[in-house]
């Protein structure tokens, strides 16, 4: 019984950290075309 229980234990925390993974490898990625598109539109020159 104890065994299943930390299974499922184990099983939603794993579930949980790929989620957090992919949901801030969203928002990196978002950041990214945020910058881009800023840095296009400015007219500072680029280094």
């Amino acid at each position: 019984m104890l065994a299943d229980i930390l299974t499922w234990v184990g099983a939603v925390l794993g579930i949980t950290v790929l989620l957090a993974m992919a949901f801030g490898a969203a928002a990196l990625d978002y950041g990214d075309v945020r910058g881009w598109r800023r840095a296009r539109r400015s007219n500072t020159p680029v280094r």
